[in-house]
């Protein structure tokens, strides 16, 4: 292979990646987790998980339309409306991936510590679709401003989702 190829597969990348592991092998035994004797709603946990309203979940995944957008096929645009989505929601930004179609279109993952942004978008129609999904104390709904100025619309619309809703009572786990 050309360095030209590899680097298109990604290898070579400092990016942190790994690479995985295709040898076949026994499959792996999976023993499901104990129950922990502690109380879910023990605001000492450090396990990330969002306590609100009298129930436990691991995230709050918002699914964000930007609808009569602009600069949604300009790459550094959204690199920086990344940034300023992790700003604003006092998360922790850990790596930037985006790719720029041709003719045009961007697709893009903010990876965070607390999750993570993303984004697919379709320019010639002035139109991103953004997922900002963020557990702990990062507060999400502050992207929905942020993206509205970035890409100059008011046509923002927004679901909320909360991840992981019930899995903690379902698992017999106290909470």
């Amino acid at each position: 292979m050309t360095d030209a190829t590899l680097f298109q597969l990604g290898y070579g990348l400092e990016t942190g990646a790994q690479e995985e592991d295709t040898t076949p092998g026994p499959a792996p035994t999976v023993e499901p987790p104990a129950a922990s004797p502690r109380d879910l709603f023990d605001a000492t946990r450090d396990d990330h998980f969002i306590r609100r309203d009298g129930t436990v979940f691991a995230g709050t995944h918002l699914i964000i339309e930007v609808v009569g957008g602009h600069g949604l096929d300009d790459e550094p645009r959204i690199q920086q409306a990344f940034r300023d989505c992790v700003d604003a929601c006092g998360a922790t930004l850990l790596h930037i991936h985006t790719h720029k179609f041709s003719p045009q279109g961007i697709s893009g993952v903010a990876v965070l510590a607390e999750s993570h942004i993303s984004v697919h978008t379709w320019p010639e129609i002035g139109y991103g679709a953004f997922d900002v999904f963020m557990c702990g104390d990062a507060r999400p709904w502050m992207a929905v401003d942020v993206l509205a100025c970035a890409f100059g619309t008011k046509d923002v619309r927004v679901k909320e989702l909360r991840r992981g809703e019930g899995v903690v009572s379902e698992a017999g786990i106290a909470a």
